[in-house]
């Protein structure tokens, strides 16, 4: 397996600020990884459920702590499966993540 993609997993956590006003979090953390367009079927049973997979990257199951974004050449997914293969490797299934759309005005 060829795993000299990067990609950046994303945690997010909520904390409390000095207003008590609770403001989202991000932790990035780089992982090497696998690079593969989703299966023909994965593909259409995610249509099926209303998700648009499109990547698949596999890496090594214990450098994944549950992350549900990453960001890969540029672009943020979500994470809506994981599959845990053989040799201690996971496999994240991703699409585009929804409602970041940036105005064009702004």
């Amino acid at each position: 397996m060829d795993r000299s993609h990067t990609l950046t997993l994303i945690a997010e956590s909520y904390e409390q600020d000095a207003l008590l006003v609770m403001r989202k979090t991000e932790t990035r953390r780089m992982v090497y990884c696998d690079v593969r367009s989703v299966t023909q079927s994965e593909w259409f049973e995610g249509g099926r459920n209303g998700l648009n997979p499109e990547y698949r990257f596999t890496m090594f199951a214990p450098e994944y702590h549950g992350e549900s974004i990453c960001e890969f050449n540029g672009i943020r997914y979500t994470i809506y499966r994981t599959y845990l293969a053989r040799n201690e490797m996971i496999e994240l299934y991703v699409q585009k993540e929804q409602g970041n759309v940036k105005d064009s005005n702004g």
